[in-house]
């Protein structure tokens, strides 16, 4: 008897151990910080180290009460080294007061009413000739093809850049992180 009741113990552990994993293979780690589905776009972002320069530009254009908001929102959330690539000096100008309408155009441009996870994206490309588009808050496209085991993301522009963390569950949304800043 006690041996059963060891054995289910064990057994349930492993279960547990399991659920852990699963739920943190679909909600990943970013920037170093645990990123919680029962919390908002802002809460998470503001923990992951990756983000600082997202997270100052969001602040910058005031629209943290925004994606603070019940949404749902997909943000498709450019890293810090991705916005470093831009041209010297873009991210200080942009950050500047009188170019809030600018700034404000880059980061809607980065998102998405709805939710839009990565099954999303693959079934609305599988329907569409291999390819998925999606209209922003800011009003221009971004559209997303299989790329290798993940997406690329091409803006109206032509910018490419790929996603390299996705569907980061968020209580008003999903952020998909990605490696490149698109520009409208």
């Amino acid at each position: 008897m006690t041996r059963i009741f060891h054995t289910a113990i064990a057994a349930a552990a492993v279960a547990m151990s399991a659920g852990s994993l699963a739920s943190a293979q679909t909600n990943p780690m970013v920037g170093g910080a645990a990123m919680y589905p029962t919390k908002n776009i802002i809460e998470n972002a503001v923990n992951s180290k990756d983000h600082t320069t997202l997270v100052a530009a969001v602040k910058a254009a005031d629209l943290v009460e925004t994606l603070s908001g019940p949404g749902p929102f997909t943000v498709f959330a450019p890293t810090n080294a991705a916005f470093a690539k831009l041209p010297k000096g873009t991210v200080a100008t942009l950050l500047k007061p009188e170019n809030k309408p600018t700034l404000t155009a880059v980061l809607t441009y980065h998102v998405v009413p709805g939710r839009v996870t990565a099954a999303d994206i693959a079934a609305a490309a599988q329907a569409h000739g291999g390819k998925a588009t999606y209209t922003t808050v800011q009003g221009g496209t971004l559209t997303f093809a299989k790329a290798g085991r993940g997406w690329s993301i091409t803006d109206a522009k032509g910018h490419t850049g790929r996603i390299t963390i996705a569907n980061v569950m968020q209580s008003n949304g999903v952020i998909h992180v990605i490696d490149t800043v698109m520009l409208p």
